[in-house]
């Protein structure tokens, strides 16, 4: 996904592109809004555009960090602790592999504890060459004064929920795609680092989906669709489900899945064995 591709936020989308076409690409930016906001689709679509390729987890000079929990606690609080801004500075600290920059992202920034918010500055103070750092944060407030003020601001308003809605439905497709193309391996390796927020939007994208296969099937127009855009792409895979009872199953599998996130179940597993099902069109 590239910039273009980001809507309802022309102002963030406008900022970043005047940086790439002026090459005035800042070592330090934080994106900053409201969760659904768009903030870390934008940060990949950024990313992709730096790196001259679709950014993705698995791309060598991209490298993502995010709250988890500890290691001794797999039910404890999720934190960005001083071991993560470690291994920042480690991969900050080696040359791109295949692109002229390296892109860090930092996920829910809010959320670094300890000694992390300070490393994170010496970090900041001097930043390696090649290095681009994109930190997501519900508010400036959220990290110290003096990790704000060496970012460049880009502010995301609260999205529509139409808009929101699609782009859960947008992620979950590619998800169901790349896991029918590259194999269970490849969601076991993309969902590795998925928290509970981010298992419960991909599982509302998933029952999202499954409702627009629904009403394609049904002869539905394609206003009625969550995404009227990807009406054709809908309808062609619509009729690669054998029926609708399928579908139904899906369906009820995304609310299982759902009930499984209250009741503690893995954040993760809970992902992979929803989409690893529904990948397979026989939910």
């Amino acid at each position: 996904m590239k910039l273009d591709a980001i809507r309802d936020q022309p102002r963030a989308v406008e900022q970043l592109s005047r940086a790439l076409a002026g090459d005035r690409v800042a070592h330090a930016y934080a994106f900053v809004g409201p969760a659904g906001a768009g903030r870390f689709t934008t940060a990949l679509a950024f990313a992709s555009e730096l790196l001259r390729a679709d950014a993705t987890r698995g791309h060598p000079d991209l490298h993502v960090i995010a709250p988890t929990p500890p290691e001794s606690n797999p039910k404890g609080a999720r934190a960005i602790r001083i071991g993560a801004i470690r291994e920042l500075e480690r991969r900050a600290s080696l040359r791109p592999a295949l692109a002229a920059r390296r892109v860090l992202i930092v996920d829910e920034a809010d959320r670094m504890t300890g000694e992390a918010p300070q490393a994170f500055l010496k970090f900041l103070e001097e930043p390696p060459p090649a290095t681009v750092v994109v930190l997501v944060l519900p508010r400036v407030r959220a990290v110290p004064a003096t990790v704000i003020s060496r970012c460049q601001i880009v502010r995301f308003r609260a999205r529509r929920a139409g808009v929101a809605d699609a782009e859960l439905a947008t992620e979950a497709a590619a998800w169901l795609e790349e896991t029918r193309a590259q194999g269970t391996a490849a969601l076991f390796k993309r969902s590795e680092r998925v928290d509970r927020d981010r298992a419960e939007a991909l599982i509302d994208g998933c029952w999202l989906v499954c409702r627009d296969l629904m009403l394609a099937r049904a002869g539905a127009p394609a206003a009625l669709l969550t995404d009227p855009e990807r009406a054709e792409a809908i309808s062609a895979e619509a009729t690669r489900w054998d029926d609708d009872t399928a579908l139904y199953r899906a369906i009820e599998a995304c609310r299982e899945a759902r009930l499984a996130l209250t009741n503690n179940v893995t954040p993760r597993l809970t992902v992979d064995t929803l989409l690893a099902r529904v990948a397979r069109r026989v939910a």
